[in-house]
């Protein structure tokens, strides 16, 4: 199996990005074709782990998919999505079926809650139905964003709106 298969088969065939399934029979040359991409800059020192002789597991399994395991620099994307986004930092889009103020951008907050953990407000609601719906698409939307980080959604009223917080357990 090649690295691109192993890493889409992790990545159950999503592309990272745009939240949408990537065709394994596409060639990689077109643009919604499969391509691997590197998550963050922190990917040179995954890959020079795997240069000394580290396996991509390096014997952690895939628990750690989510921190430490150097394959969580790269994900899959579609060629376009990968191309599009370049060398600048990617904006993983809110979808418009969600009723929702001030969304935060989530790769930011993605590298906020991996890095240190705790608890960041996202979204304001104005109803709780509207905040619940959010939140478990944040839910669903992170287990795929950052697979091995345990995020959790909270929903609390506040100033007329219901705003929905992500929250990791501290690191």
């Amino acid at each position: 199996m090649s690295r691109l298969e192993e890493i889409a088969e992790r990545d159950h065939w999503l592309c990272w990005l745009c939240d949408e399934p990537v065709d394994p029979s596409r060639s990689v040359n077109d643009s919604r074709g499969p391509s691997v991409d590197s998550l963050s800059s922190d990917n040179k020192s995954g890959k020079s782990a795997r240069r000394k002789g580290g396996s991509a597991d390096s014997g952690r399994g895939n628990a750690d998919s989510g921190r430490g395991n150097s394959d969580a620099g790269e994900r899959l994307a579609h060629r376009g999505c990968n191309t599009k986004k370049g060398a600048v930092k990617p904006v993983v889009p809110w979808p418009d079926r969600l009723f929702i103020s001030d969304p935060a951008p989530l790769i930011g907050v993605a590298e906020r809650l991996g890095r240190k953990g705790g608890r960041e407000v996202v979204a304001r609601c104005p109803s709780r139905p509207d905040a619940e719906q959010t939140a478990a698409w944040l839910v669903d939307r992170f287990s795929r964003l950052v697979p091995g980080l345990a995020v959790t959604a909270s929903v609390e009223p506040g100033g007329g709106q219901f705003m929905v917080a992500l929250a990791t357990p501290r690191l």
